[in-house]
């Protein structure tokens, strides 16, 4: 995940699946799945956020995934602090 300021607002979010994570219907399947666990996760206004899919994206439970995006969000939040 990438983190940077953006313009003052709501929180912007890119997703990007890479033919990693598999063929076309697979790769939209795991982007709509972060879009929206990202909606359930909570974002800081004025940022904007790069995810990129990761292979297991698709297959992961729900639950892990939102999890793993809420961790990676607190380490850059805590990296940014530093």
């Amino acid at each position: 995940m990438i983190r940077s300021p953006a313009e003052t607002g709501p929180p912007q979010v890119g997703i990007v699946a890479s033919r990693r994570v598999g063929s076309a219907v697979r790769r939209n399947r795991a982007k709509r799945r972060l879009r929206e666990a990202m909606m359930r996760v909570e974002l800081e206004p004025g940022t904007a956020y790069v995810v990129v899919a990761p292979a297991g994206a698709v297959t992961m439970e729900f639950d892990e995934l939102t999890r793993r995006l809420r961790e990676a969000i607190d380490r850059g939040e805590q990296e940014e602090h530093r």
